[in-house]
């Protein structure tokens, strides 16, 4: 962390230029905290309905949790109508965000088919409103993560940025595909430089970093303010810390499980948090063939005996020197 703020989310210093990004089922309190750790500069909550957020509240509302010292927190919400998101937006402000995200980047059908997430993109005059009504009557920051657009028909990135800028956005976050690529083809760095061209708001780069090298080649690449990493970051948190996962010792492979698993436990209890970690362990030792001594790592609901099981996969994948 250097002094200086790397930029601004209008008034809030953000100090780093490498972002996890929001991942529905991963980005929760335990790794936010890991990865912030390691050196996340910001960290957004998975995404929460604001149909969820009218009413009594209910488990959706969890995902908004928070450590008391996280800051940066970015609370990353959905909709389809631009009042409902401004009620929603409204009734988790006394949780304590810094910043309000607007998805507009979810290209899963059950979100997008019903004009949600990526599905905003095509209503540009809805997202005039929702951005609209959002910074006149909320004091935190408004931002937005967008795609490429619906199809390669219709790339109307620019046209939304400009929108949600126009409308008062504090900055703006670039998946560098479209709804119908979802994650596949190559990310569009091209697409991600006309960005930052394009606005004054701060662009954040988002598609195919999945190593420490290709964090300084986007930003090379586009000019972007920083580099948000998604799936490349499960099972990888040092590449916060612009270490290569190549690099890593068994041991310190370990002692970061360990640590991963510390934060599930202190926040989900025992045995949830080990129950819940199961999907993250495949992640941090894959391209070892573990499978046989994984196998009863992921069925045991003891956390003594895990740790057993964890210290001999250590000694059968690098064995001490006599």
């Amino acid at each position: 962390m250097t002094n200086e703020p790397t930029f601004w989310v209008r008034d809030i210093p953000i100090y780093g230029d490498v972002i996890l990004s929001p991942m529905a089922g991963f980005s929760d309190v335990p790794y936010r905290a890991l990865c912030r750790a390691f050196g996340s500069a910001m960290n957004y909550t998975e995404f929460v309905p604001v149909d969820s957020l009218q009413g009594k509240r209910n488990p959706l509302w969890n995902r908004l949790n928070k450590k008391p010292d996280e800051h940066p927190i970015v609370f990353q919400i959905f909709g389809n109508d631009a009042h409902m998101i401004l009620r929603g937006a409204q009734r988790i402000l006394e949780l304590g965000p810094d910043i309000i995200d607007i998805n507009m980047g979810c290209s899963t059908r059950k979100v997008s088919g019903r004009g949600a997430g990526v599905g905003m993109m095509i209503q540009p005059k809805l997202v005039a409103e929702t951005f609209r009504l959002l910074t006149k009557h909320l004091p935190v920051p408004i931002t937005g993560k967008i795609r490429l657009g619906w199809d390669d028909e219709r790339r109307n990135f620019i046209e939304i940025a400009r929108i949600i800028e126009d409308n008062g956005a504090s900055l703006v976050a670039l998946h560098g595909r479209t709804k119908e690529q979802k994650y596949n083809h190559e990310a569009d760095w091209d697409a991600i430089a006309e960005l930052k061209q394009a606005v004054r708001i701060p662009v954040i780069g988002n598609g195919d970093v999945r190593k420490p090298a290709d964090i300084d080649a986007m930003k090379a690449h586009t000019g972007c303010d920083a580099v948000m990493v998604g799936r490349a970051a499960v099972g990888n948190p040092w590449i916060f810390a612009r270490k290569d996962r190549d690099e890593l010792t068994v041991r310190e492979i370990g002692d970061t499980v360990r640590l991963h698993l510390r934060e599930m436990l202190a926040y989900y209890g025992d045995p949830d948090g080990l129950v819940l970690f199961r999907k993250h362990l495949r992640r941090y030792f894959s391209g070892y063939a573990v499978k046989a001594l994984m196998r009863p790592m992921l069925v045991t609901e003891d956390a003594a005996e895990f740790e057993a099981l964890l210290q001999k996969l250590e000694r059968e994948l690098e064995p001490e020197e006599g």
